[in-house]
């Protein structure tokens, strides 16, 4: 849900920097991977490093990249396949990247294992959240619902984590981490459940 209204509001504000942008003859896909690059970059330097906050701010200006490269193909009129499985490819290295870097701070100089299990729980149920819509739209069903989509994880992680960089106490991040997993884990629930009922076989008419 947080994805639908995000990405039109998103789209608003980001369409005149898409065209700046088409006029300098840069292509979509050139912004899905400096934005990608820009979020690991963020990641796996800053987290690790114990810049928490410094490390969600530039994510995030990266992450929006996400909503411009796609209204750059529209404008174009070129939005097909290749630019959505590249981008989802991308997201991937993104997303483990966020909770990687989370994980190898507080499990190293965080003093935090318990953050960082959190963390790593975050990471592995979320690709596979990512994993079970794909798995069934390629056997041909749809798995789009579910409470903990991207755009939920990825508000949760670096609001979590910029607030404990500016001095919030660590156990509000503990709790954003754990709700994600359990928000991600029903995702999967819901999603499985869904394709379930599609994959049933349907029920006989009556004579």
């Amino acid at each position: 849900m947080l994805n639908k209204y995000a990405r039109a509001f998103a789209t608003r504000i980001f369409t005149p920097l898409a065209r700046f942008l088409l006029r300098l003859g840069v292509t979509p896909d050139m912004v899905t991977i400096a934005g990608t690059v820009g979020v690991v970059a963020c990641a796996l330097v800053l987290y690790p490093t114990g810049h928490l906050f410094w490390g969600s701010l530039g994510a995030t200006v990266f992450v929006l990249s996400d909503t411009v490269d796609g209204t750059m193909a529209r404008l174009r009129g070129r939005s097909g396949n290749w630019g959505a499985y590249l981008d989802s490819c991308l997201d991937r290295f993104a997303d483990a990247a966020l909770f990687g870097g989370l994980a190898v701070w507080f499990a190293r100089d965080g003093g935090s294992d318990l953050t960082a299990g959190l963390a790593l729980a975050c990471l592995a149920l979320g690709s596979t959240v990512s994993y079970v819509k794909a798995r069934a739209e390629g056997l041909g069903y749809t798995a789009n619902v579910g409470i903990a989509e991207r755009g939920e994880r990825l508000v949760a992680v670096l609001v979590g984590a910029g607030f404990v960089g500016l001095g919030v106490p660590l156990v509000f991040l503990q709790v954003v981490l754990g709700l994600l997993a359990v928000a991600s884990l029903v995702t999967v629930a819901q999603r499985m459940g869904t394709v379930h009922r599609q994959a049933l076989p349907a029920p006989a008419p009556d004579a």
